[in-house]
């Protein structure tokens, strides 16, 4: 007799997906908004939500849904993986006869009065995102909701910035043809785990999503660890089982992470004791946890260089302000480490500041001047910021 595979808990939001749907569709009473960025710390249910509760509601509403997840594979280019799904979706749309062509070698495919190329999707002088999102429409005759988690993901290379870019051009396109009538026929919606870096995409005129408003994701509430404990609960021994109250109190102390949260009760649940003990358990498991956070921030302060220290605090202290290689800047940097220091040394500290993921780099900056975008995580936990760095001169 085998065994039955272990039931998975799937915590469900459809409130939150019915208003979300609505919203990105013109169900709702103030309109459409076709674009749509939603922001949350990692491992807090995004992605979850997006597969599990978004995308069904959507598909619900006869709508086509193609997700994206562009930390699927890092060692790829964010726009070659938004191509990639475009082109799984347009082979899945392919007619009988279409495919029969594809076995003799011929991958160019006519959709209504559109002709794409699905093997040149997004490449150099191939089909544009745009000529493959409107081919999709006219071949299935459904609406479309493209869901990218992860986008700040494309701001690291050109390419996906490009891609974003095009995805616009793309929105602006469909949802201006004489069938839009009803609703907009390409939906955006963008998930990041870094507000700021996300934001990116949509404060700048300059950048793709210029005017769209970045939402922070509503992160899980009691109802979730309630709904969790009572699940778990009815899997344990009557006289070793958890008090809501507390799993709550565990759950908050570790930001509000389901991940984090399971593996603290499944430690806890190893104990063999009364209430108290499962109590003292949780409480002790989310206290170490943190207690190991904020151990690791130190550890990685305490390896930078003193000129490394100075200009992370500085472009923590300026924040979008920041000039790090200006006059201003080096005068503080050499008030603060008692010597002279030069803009090379402090393009130095930044490139090391970089490769140890404190600070990021974006792939474009402005057509003034080679600006950078950077972010710094405090070492005291503080959210992260974004800061415009102007790249030191090249001699």
């Amino acid at each position: 007799m085998s065994e039955r595979p272990a039931q998975k808990f799937l915590f469900h939001r459809p409130k939150l997906a019915v208003s979300l749907a609505d919203i990105v569709t013109g169900d709702a009473p103030i309109g459409a908004e076709p674009t749509v960025c939603l922001a949350a710390p990692r491992r807090t249910g995004k992605s979850t939500f997006i597969r599990h509760d978004l995308r069904p509601e959507l598909e619900n509403r006869n709508i086509l849904v193609v997700y994206v997840d562009l930390w699927s594979d890092m060692a790829a280019d964010p726009a070659h993986l938004i191509a990639e799904a475009l082109k799984a979706e347009l082979r899945k749309a392919e007619s009988l006869p279409v495919k029969a062509a594809r076995t003799v070698g011929l991958s160019k495919l006519g959709f209504g009065g559109v002709s794409v190329d699905v093997d040149k999707i997004g490449q150099a002088q191939g089909t544009t995102l745009a000529d493959a999102l409107e081919a999709l429409l006219e071949r299935t005759h459904k609406r479309i909701a493209l869901l990218i988690d992860e986008a700040q993901h494309a701001l690291m290379t050109e390419a996906g910035l490009n891609a974003m870019f095009a995805l616009k051009a793309a929105r602006d396109r469909l949802n201006t043809r004489e069938d839009s009538h009803d609703g907009p026929n390409l939906m955006i919606v963008l998930t990041g785990s870094h507000r700021d870096k996300l934001s990116r995409l949509v404060l700048n005129r300059d950048q793709p999503f210029f005017g769209t408003t970045v939402r922070n994701f509503p992160l899980l509430d009691r109802n979730y660890t309630d709904t969790y404990t009572a699940w778990i609960n009815a899997r344990l021994a009557e006289d070793n089982r958890f008090d809501p109250n507390d799993v709550f109190a565990a759950f908050d102390a570790v930001g509000r992470q389901p991940e984090i949260l399971s593996r603290i009760l499944s430690d806890a649940a190893l104990l063999v004791g009364d209430a108290k003990e499962l109590k003292r358990g949780l409480a002790d498991g989310a206290k170490e946890l943190r207690q190991r956070v904020w151990e690791d921030y130190e550890n990685t302060w305490s390896g930078l260089s003193p000129i490394q220290r100075a200009v992370a605090e500085r472009l923590a202290e300026e924040g979008s302000q920041a000039a790090p290689f200006s006059g201003t800047a080096l005068k503080a940097y050499a008030e603060a480490l008692g010597e002279t220091v030069e803009a090379p040394a402090v393009q130095a500290a930044i490139e090391t500041l970089r490769q140890k993921n404190i600070v990021w780099r974006s792939a474009r900056g402005s057509t003034r001047s080679t600006i950078k975008a950077w972010r710094i995580g405090s070492r005291r936990g503080t959210p992260e910021r974004n800061v415009a760095v102007p790249a030191a001169k090249q001699r």
